[in-house]
């Protein structure tokens, strides 16, 4: 599904450059449950946004099934994203002024879908996450484990291919967060790959695959053999 070739990625200013990835060489197959793993400042998150088409690459090559990426303009990344990506963030990034519903409805609407069948998406996605009860609330009326759950739901509407997580744990207790990893598991079991940064051991051990990094490179990686032993 994805594969990377001799990714590169540096910033400058006027008197440093800095190498944020190396020679990245990566390949997710559909449906794998990858962790990405490493310190901060090891490149993690930049590699995670530029899979998500939110960051381009200095040099290198992004194939998705098949189809070049890394030459496609803003407007082609944007539609690209809107077909085939979700993302679940920390800090959740919901919208204050809105409800949950008009929140999770946002990439169907960017999408151009219409209204009958926004509102029917969102109301099946919401009974499925037991937010109905919700729906014409605001963020700053949610805990967090419900707001990362209007985030999950954000990402989902749209049926992407693609799920990138990053730290989706991050600002939950033990047991929302648990909640979180379960769900992502769930959508991974029903075929959606899945792609998760995480400084979290325990979250690790939920994905089936775990990558390491350091210092803007791949350093080596490991198969869970028994992911459901993070379930206990």
């Amino acid at each position: 599904m994805i594969d990377l070739r001799q990714l590169s990625k540096i910033y400058r200013t006027d008197r440093v450059e800095t190498a944020a990835l190396t020679n990245i060489n990566l390949k997710v197959a559909a449906g794998e449950f990858v962790t990405i793993m490493g310190s901060s400042g090891c490149g993690k998150s930049t590699l995670l946004n530029i899979i998500g088409l939110l960051d381009a690459p200095a040099a290198g090559e992004y194939h998705f099934n098949g189809k070049a990426l890394h030459g496609l303009s803003e407007k082609e990344k944007t539609a690209f994203r809107t077909a085939n990506i979700g993302f679940i963030f920390q800090s959740f990034n919901l919208i204050d002024r809105l409800t949950v519903t008009e929140n999770i409805a946002l990439p169907l609407y960017y999408a151009g879908v219409d209204a009958a069948e926004r509102k029917e998406r969102v109301a099946k996605i919401l009974a499925q996450l037991n937010l109905s009860h919700r729906a014409a609330h605001h963020p700053k009326q949610l805990s967090g484990g419900q707001q990362q759950r209007v985030a999950i739901a954000r990402a989902l509407i749209g049926k992407p291919r693609l799920i990138l997580a990053d730290e989706p744990t991050g600002n939950l207790d033990s047991a929302n967060g648990n909640g979180v990893m379960e769900m992502l598991c769930d959508l991974n079991d029903a075929g959606t790959t899945v792609i998760m940064v995480t400084h979290s051991q325990h979250d690790a051990g939920f994905s089936k695959r775990i990558i390491y990094m350091k210092d803007g490179q791949i350093v080596t990686e490991k198969f869970n053999r028994n992911v459901s032993a993070a379930l206990v």
